[in-house]
């Protein structure tokens, strides 16, 4: 019997779950700072909390405590969930939307433009675009639509997580919707709604 209990004291202590979790704080933090990025809007600024320091006794105490639980228990590297939206072509797409956004703006305040459910833009009345604005307004919605799908597998990709790419998209479609200025029009449950 004692050796049964051993023996299932040594399996649990062996055994350590890692879960990899879609990090949906962490991306509604990025969908943010990139939205308000490109509209300008300047991200609220938190105080940084003074950090407490150590001494150097306890510093070598949590150390020794460190190294002991590692001789009991082997370490698992489990892949910290940050979600990383600092890459060469996320900068490029961001810079492309920024560049954009002057031109998208009067379309979003006129209504020819909405944000859909799932957080791409629509031409929302194009009987009400004037005409020479038209092929302009479906180039702009499409470009911005491209970038929008690059940019949720850009930062999927860049998080070594190619499959978060519908997660992200679904946290950045609500964040657009957040973040939509007075006036802007979204769809909400099948219908188009002015924020």
């Amino acid at each position: 019997m004692r050796k049964i209990s051993a023996l299932g004291v040594l399996l649990l202590t062996a055994c350590v779950t890692i879960n990899i979790y879609f990090p949906a704080a962490a991306a509604e933090k990025a969908a943010d700072e990139i939205i308000k990025d490109i509209q300008k809007s300047s991200p609220q600024k938190t105080e940084p909390k003074p950090k407490a320091s150590l001494s150097d006794l306890q510093i070598a105490a949590f150390q020794w405590l460190d190294r002991a639980i590692n001789v009991v228990v082997s370490p698992a590297q489990a892949e910290e969930a940050n979600l990383n939206i600092d890459s060469a072509e996320i900068r490029q797409l961001r810079a492309r939307m920024e560049s954009r956004f002057p031109e998208l703006q009067p379309f979003y305040a006129a209504g020819f433009i909405g944000i859909q459910t799932g957080g791409l833009l629509a031409v929302r009345d194009a009987a009400n675009v004037p005409l020479k604005n038209r092929n302009q307004v479906n180039k702009l919605v499409a470009a911005e639509n491209a970038d929008r799908q690059s940019l949720y597998q850009a930062i999927a990709n860049g998080n070594g997580h190619p499959e978060w790419a519908a997660q992200i998209k679904s946290t950045f479609a609500s964040r657009w919707v957040s973040n939509a200025q007075p006036g802007w029009w979204y769809q909400s449950s099948g219908s188009w709604k002015q924020k």
